[in-house]
């Protein structure tokens, strides 16, 4: 019996330390990929390995994937565009690395607050395998979108998210899902393996360091946000497009 505890007390050690991300993967690519819906489309969850999986989905009637695209690869470039996304949340931007018609490999550098708290972020947007692992064939009308989600003032990551826009017969809906505790170092645009990493990502510190406030904040924060897109979209694509095409 002493030696079934012991064992028991050890393996309880392991796992507070060092979570349960070397038994098993928290993120889980069906919250953004999987046809249909999930049990959480919209709502906060704390996973086994400590993280915050946070969720949204957005309904954009009138807009699609295309749209969502060409505002994220083409329109987007001034602190004027960036706060018509959210008119009282987004106060400046700007791009690092940003090639006009793409996205993967620019670092979009923001101010929003967040939760009433102003957040300086550097929004790193990586090939989508990085975050959720191989990807399925991807039906027409589909556009995925993942980053990792760091401080803009110290070369550190603090999150991953994927933004997945799929068509529908009346016009587009976004999902959303962001993992609050994934910790890396950055040295460029890599993350590095580092102190900060390996203690950031035990169990451990994630319940001691990220509570449900948070993450219902960014919870609201998205949905305010993409709400606000959905509404601005449709005019605007239909302007700019046009005008180009004079």
């Amino acid at each position: 019996m002493k030696a079934l505890f012991a064992l028991l007390s050890v393996g309880v050690l392991i796992v507070a330390i060092w979570g349960w991300a070397p038994l098993s993967n928290a993120i889980n690519p069906d919250d953004a990929l999987a046809p249909g819906y999930d049990g959480l489309e919209t709502g906060v969850e704390r996973l086994a390995d400590g993280t915050y999986h946070v969720s949204a989905l957005t309904r954009m009637p009138g807009v699609n994937a295309k749209m969502v695209k060409w505002w994220f690869t083409d329109f987007l470039q001034t602190s004027e565009h960036y706060s018509w996304w959210h008119p009282t949340a987004h106060v400046w931007m700007d791009w690092e690395n940003k090639v006009p018609g793409k996205i993967v490999g620019a670092s979009h550098l923001v101010h929003e607050y967040i939760g009433g708290e102003m957040q300086k972020l550097r929004i790193q947007f990586v090939p989508p395998e990085q975050v959720l692992g191989p990807l399925p064939e991807l039906e027409e009308g589909t556009f995925v979108l993942c980053a990792w989600a760091g401080l803009l003032e110290e070369p550190l990551y603090v999150a991953k998210m994927c933004h997945v826009v799929r068509d529908t017969a009346w016009g587009a809906e976004m999902r959303s899902n962001f993992w609050m505790g994934h910790v890396a170092r950055r040295e460029g645009n890599e993350a590095v393996t580092s102190i900060e990493g390996i203690v950031g990502n035990t169990a451990l510190a994630r319940y001691i360091l990220l509570d449900e406030a948070a993450a219902i904040a960014l919870m609201t924060h998205a949905i305010e946000e993409m709400g606000y897109l959905s509404d601005l979209l449709p005019a605007l694509y239909a302007r700019e497009t046009s005008a180009r095409a004079e």
